[in-house]
């Protein structure tokens, strides 16, 4: 299959644009100081499926699918770390 310029563009705007969908809940995670709200099991599983998208990426040398997510696996693994420390009790625990 040939990837057409168009095609590429396509998919540049796809993953910038659900990469760049983490950061607002990132910011709003880190300054609320809470993650009550955010579903552990999904972030998880989210998290579990970025990282197989990355070895998919990196297995058929994809530099759009590796970069888009490693950007995405990052930012949800942020969010996962703070969902651990403040534990949805707005505090960060002990």
């Amino acid at each position: 299959m040939l990837i057409t310029p168009p095609t590429n563009a396509i998919g540049s705007i796809a993953a910038f644009s659900t990469t760049t969908a983490f950061v607002p809940q990132l910011i709003r995670v880190w300054r609320l100081k809470s993650a009550r709200d955010i579903s552990l099991p999904m972030f998880l599983l989210f998290s579990f499926g970025e990282a197989m998208w990355l070895v998919y990426g990196l297995l058929i040398h994809s530099a759009p699918v590796i970069l888009a997510n490693v950007v995405t696996l990052a930012l949800a693994l942020a969010i996962l770390v703070l969902k651990l420390r403040y534990d949805g009790r707005g505090y960060p625990s002990p």
